[in-house]
Order: C-alpha cells, then structure tokens, then sequence
C-alpha cells in the first residue's frame, strides 16, 4: 500500500474498478490517491506492471474479510453426512430419517445413503431398490442423486447432493416427535448425533442388554 509499492511503474485502476489511469509513476499514482483522500493498494503484484487501484483501504479490508469468511462458511459447509436405513424399515423410523436427511441438504451437505439388508432380505433385492426410489423422490425437492444406487455387498449406497439454496422446498417438518431441532443439536468434536438414528428393529436387541431392563416377574404358583 502506497510508499511499500516497490514497483517504480503500475497500472492504476479507478475505484469503480473498471477505469483505468493507465501505467504511470508508482509516485505519480500514490500523490493522485493521496489528493483524493485514498490509497494506493497494490491488488495483482505478479502482473508486469503491477496492478493497483485507488481505494478507500479500510473499506477494501473490510469486503476482502467479508468474502473470505463468507467462501470458508461455503467451504464448512461441504460435508458428507450418513444416513443408513434398514430394508423394511418402520415407517415412523423412515420418517425421522427422511427429515434429517432433509436438514443435512438444507444445511449444504451432501447426503451418502447406505441401505442395509439382513439376513434372508438378500433375495429380495428389489425391496431394496424400491426403498432407494422411494428416498429419490422423497428428496427430489431438496437434492440431486450424483451417484446412482448401486450394490455394494449386503448394501445398496447412493449419494445425494443439495440443490443451489433458493431452488430448496422442505417436504418434511422438524416438529415431529422423535427428530431433533438443529438448533437444539449438542455437536461433540465434529460430531452429529443426527447420523445415529437407528430402526425400531435394531432396539429390540439392545433391550437384553444392562440398563434399566427389568426381568419379567415369575408366573404365579
């Protein structure tokens, strides 16, 4: 900025950013800046001359910060979220699941669904591909598959990416019993608690196991 131009000639950009002074005098250019109350800031040091514009440098500071903050939240918010659904899944459970997924894409994630068969489901693979569609079109509003459903062992997997923000339209709600509020979400070291959900059929087996399960009392004499 101004005296710390090193280059003896630059090319001088108005502030409007789209006139030009032409190439002239680094001290030329600094002493027609300082006359108009402004600095000389040098925006482009590689290019032969050296480009400068004549700017207000607290202000072109400020829009610089602005736009940096602003392309690293874009970049934050890239992620890739999991979302694992069983084949033959309650539908409530579907419901919970399909919503978060919903909150994932409005958030500006990408969205990696992984559907799980079990057991003798894997003769079945068209319950499958029948859920997978069924996930598509419940998302359609909101993202886009950029990868197709395809198996992948005892899974189908698929990955849906969030429509541009202004083309988004929410199909579910977060007011349902069971699915969370984003803004209520405890995040622990990177963490989303969105991306356990698990099917009503995965509790039974947890149900044995410790925790406040009580035995059954002994039938009557």
């Amino acid at each position: 900025m101004n005296e710390r131009i090193r280059a003896p000639k630059v090319r001088v950009v108005e502030e409007d950013g789209h006139h030009q002074l032409g190439v002239i005098p680094t001290s030329q250019a600094i002493r027609i800046a300082k006359e108009r109350g402004l600095d000389l800031v040098e925006v482009a040091p590689n290019a032969d001359p050296p480009v400068c514009k004549i700017v207000n440098y607290g202000k072109y500071k400020y829009i610089q910060e602005k736009h940096k903050k602003e392309a690293h939240k874009h970049h934050k918010g890239g992620k890739v979220k999991e979302m694992k659904f069983r084949i033959g899944i309650d539908p409530h459970d579907y419901l919970i699941k399909i919503t978060h997924a919903e909150d994932f894409l409005a958030e500006g994630h990408k969205v990696r669904i992984q559907l799980q068969f079990r057991g003798r489901q894997m003769a079945h693979q068209e319950l499958g591909h029948q859920l997978a569609k069924k996930i598509k079109e419940d998302l359609l509003t909101m993202g886009h598959v950029d990868q197709d459903p395809r198996m992948a062992g005892r899974n189908i997997n698929m990955q849906i990416s969030p429509l541009p923000e202004r083309q988004r339209h929410r199909k579910f709600k977060t007011h349902l019993k069971g699915v969370t509020e984003h803004k209520d979400i405890l995040h622990h070291e990177g963490h989303d608690p969105r991306e356990d959900k698990h099917d009503h059929d995965d509790h039974d087996d947890d149900h044995h196991e410790g925790g406040n399960h009580t035995e059954p009392p002994p039938p009557a004499a």
